[in-house]
């Protein structure tokens, strides 16, 4: 089968504009892959930063996309993809530049294409790892009246609590990326919600969380690390009440939104979270972001840049993007 299609992958760097903290990690720079699709006079564009818990360098990711160059020059499409890579950061990039490439060359929106509807979308800000009192200051710093505050097993009640205290008016989320203990876990939960906080995220390690089968917390508990894709939702779902999707974990749009679909229909509420990146990396989880009741896309403030056509923000509002960028 002959195509007119050129395809070509890149890494780029991008800083961050001050280092961000999470359990175990400090990041300063993003390694992204860039992904370029053109096809009779359109372009699809994709990006993914990867999954660093997963080992997913730049590197990695640009052998990964290199690896099944040939069969997308001879036209494979986003179902074929899905035999040719395993989920992971290389997929997903060019998972999205084929959505949007069939976007461009059809004429339609990633709307039409999806048969879902677009809504005012609030994100949640996010603070990073820090004191307590500095923790509060960036919280009362924050424009939306959502925060997501990263937690570690060191005086995560210190932190949350000042937090609290310095909004008093915001719906508060935490993400302990797998840093605490089952014991520690259940001595805070039950103070978590006397401090009204909606969800607390991945309190537990990625093949060590059993313990929650049957455990029942007073505030609900969100799979992250411990659901990447939906090969893994039956365990994650025995455990968890609400499941994070992220583009880069599930391998792009396409298993995002089937994962989506599977979570939804056994009870579970869903989250759109990112590994940060460009405008150009929001925009397809801007869509399942449509089905979320927990939306985590603020990977762009933590950039020193972004691309042209970028999705702005509003009191935590995100802007829709623009076809020009993506979709």
């Amino acid at each position: 089968m002959t195509t007119t299609r050129e395809v070509q992958f890149s890494v780029e760097q991008w800083e961050l504009e001050s280092p961000f903290r999470i359990t175990g990690h400090v990041f300063h720079i993003i390694d992204m892959l860039h992904v370029s699709i053109r096809d009779n006079g359109a372009e699809g564009r994709g990006e993914a930063a990867g999954v660093y818990y997963l080992n997913e360098t730049g590197e990695s990711l640009l052998a990964d996309a290199e690896s099944v160059k040939e069969a997308l020059e001879l036209g494979a499409d986003r179902e074929a993809l899905r035999s040719l890579l395993p989920a992971g950061g290389a997929r997903n990039g060019i998972d999205c530049a084929l959505w949007d490439l069939e976007a461009k060359l059809s004429g339609r929106s990633i709307w039409d294409m999806t048969g879902i509807e677009p809504e005012p979308t609030q994100s949640f800000f996010t603070v990073g790892l820090d004191t307590p009192e500095k923790m509060a200051a960036k919280a009362l710093s924050l424009e939306s009246s959502k925060i997501k505050v990263k937690l570690d097993g060191q005086n995560p009640l210190e932190c949350i609590t000042a937090v609290r205290g310095a909004r008093p008016d915001a719906e508060i989320i935490v993400d302990v990326n797998q840093g605490w203990n089952f014991a520690q876990l259940v001595e805070l939960a039950p103070l978590f919600k006397e401090l009204d906080i909606s969800m607390i995220e991945q309190p537990l390690p990625r093949g060590a969380d059993e313990e929650l089968e049957g455990y029942e917390s007073p505030v609900p508990l969100c799979a992250d690390e411990s659901c990447l894709n939906t090969a893994e939702f039956e365990q994650a779902g025995r455990r968890y009440q609400v499941i994070n999707i992220k583009l880069d974990k599930t391998g792009g749009l396409t298993e995002a939104l089937d994962l989506a679909r599977l979570a939804t229909s056994r009870g579970k509420d869903l989250m759109i979270g990112n590994m940060v990146g460009t405008s150009l990396g929001m925009a397809p989880g801007y869509v399942i972001a449509q089905l979320c009741r927990f939306v985590d896309l603020d990977g762009t403030l933590y950039l020193n840049g972004d691309r042209e056509y970028p999705m702005t923000f509003d009191q935590g509002y995100m802007s829709r993007p623009e076809s020009l960028l993506w979709g």
